[in-house]
């Protein structure tokens, strides 16, 4: 069974940082590819960064440059290291999984979310 667990939300003031980390259990990374979405009140749920299989990584254009990220294999965590955060960044993260470890689509998996909030 698929879990992935989120943490490191929070509140910050623009210009701040948070690493947002996802524990998973019940999948092996190098057969996945793994990324984030965030998805704010109101709006659709937007993919923010991926990590393949051979660790090509891909960003949202709102967000390349200020965040980054990677994975720990060892621990079977994904991060999201997010810096100069905006206000514009304020939603609900989600960690995610797809099978389709090279392309990174149809993501199957996805965390209970974690709230990040960004104050200008």
């Amino acid at each position: 069974q698929v879990q992935l667990v989120e943490s490191g939300g929070g509140s910050v003031q623009s210009g701040g940082s948070l690493r947002l980390s996802c524990a998973a259990s019940g999948i092996t990374f190098r057969r996945y590819c793994m990324g984030w979405f965030r998805q704010a009140p109101g709006k659709e749920r937007e993919g923010v960064a991926s990590l393949n299989n051979i660790g090509a990584t891909k960003y949202a254009d709102s967000v390349k440059g200020r965040f980054a990220i990677s994975q720990d294999n060892a621990k079977n965590t994904l991060y999201l290291q997010m810096n100069s955060l905006k206000p514009e960044d304020t939603a609900m993260y989600f960690c995610a999984a797809s099978k389709y470890y090279y392309a990174c689509i149809d993501f199957d998996y996805y965390g209970q979310g974690t709230q990040v909030t960004v104050s200008s």
